[in-house]
């Protein structure tokens, strides 16, 4: 498992950064990654620097990525019997999605948008959520649209979808006691949405003083060096969490602990380092740009009450002790 790995020839497999693999069933999977000329293609990686993403050619691709950083195209999958699945709001602001439908729409595909803490946010004056064919909120109570405990919502505008979710959430039931489907118990509690009705009436307030915030944080830190979380102009960023990147994170991070200012890590171990998916084989250095940002990310305090002269305590402080 290299940082650059080819393969060719049949049944090929091409493990690690900038992955690629060709010929019949092609199985490329790093940062990057491309499997292509063949049937039963399948790409695995992230384009986690806004510039790569997995893609797919052949009858049978499969493309599966995410959009951690700037403006990317997401998964790419071409060729007859293709699935393209792209996440794109771990920056709280929503993937390249135009691209993304295009592919999808040219083959029947259907698209799942992730917008779980992309509440308000917008990509090219359409809202986050509402790009592809459903859209999954996350009501989790730290949410920029939170509850009082766990609760979620599917958006779509396919009746057909729209009827299937419902189905699931409650039993499979079509009608009280009559089970069409192997579902579960997902029904929100009813003070969930009441709490969420309340709170929806100032969530645009909230999310413009969110992204003043940010912006005091980008003009305090700008000359720093460190890579900001600065979204294209397609995009308008609702800042869930401002999260730099700084290469002496954990140095930092102790430094503001140390004078009472708290901070938080999303996240500190990248998927493929989980012991849970540890059978899969993978290990340091296998994902780097995933890697990379489980090392560097630092989440600064963000959050609507916050005041300016806060956040300049922040900056100040960090400045103060060097970097």
């Amino acid at each position: 498992m290299s940082s650059s790995a080819n393969a060719g020839a049949a049944r090929t497999v091409a493990l690690g950064s900038n992955s690629t693999s060709g010929s019949v069933e092609a199985i490329s999977i790093g940062y990057g990654s491309q499997a292509t000329t063949g049937t039963q293609a399948i790409a695995i990686g992230s384009a986690a620097d806004g510039t790569r993403a997995p893609v797919a050619t052949g009858q049978g691709a499969i493309a599966v990525g995410s959009s951690n950083g700037a403006a990317v195209n997401g998964a790419r999958a071409s060729g007859a019997n293709s699935v393209a699945i792209g996440s794109g709001d771990a920056t709280h602001v929503g993937a390249e999605m135009d691209p993304i439908m295009s592919i999808a729409e040219a083959r029947g595909i259907t698209v799942i948008e992730d917008a779980a803490q992309a509440h308000g946010a917008v990509y090219r004056g359409r809202r986050v959520g509402s790009l592809g064919h459903i859209g999954c909120f996350s009501f989790y109570p730290s949410k920029n649209l939170g509850a009082c405990g766990e609760g979620g919502a599917i958006v779509t505008d396919d009746r057909t979808i729209a009827e299937a979710i419902r189905r699931l959430r409650d039993w499979g039931q079509d009608g009280k006691y009559n089970h069409v489907l192997k579902g579960y118990n997902y029904r929100m509690d009813g003070i969930q949405g009441a709490v969420l009705d309340v709170k929806l009436q100032h969530l645009d307030r909230w999310t413009e003083q969110r992204r003043s915030h940010a912006r005091r944080y980008d003009r305090n830190l700008a000359d720093l060096g460190w890579q900001l979380p600065v979204p294209s102009r397609d995009q308008r960023h609702v800042y869930h969490l401002y999260a730099p990147l700084f290469a002496n994170r954990d140095d930092i991070q102790a430094r503001l602990h140390a004078d009472g200012i708290a901070t938080g890590i999303h996240y500190p171990k990248p998927v493929h380092l989980q012991f849970a998916f540890a059978d899969l084989g993978y290990g340091a250095g296998d994902f780097p740009v995933a890697e990379r940002f489980s090392r560097e990310t630092l989440s600064l305090p963000m959050f609507p009450e916050l005041t300016d002269s806060q956040i300049e305590c922040v900056c100040d402080n960090i400045r103060a002790k060097g970097t």
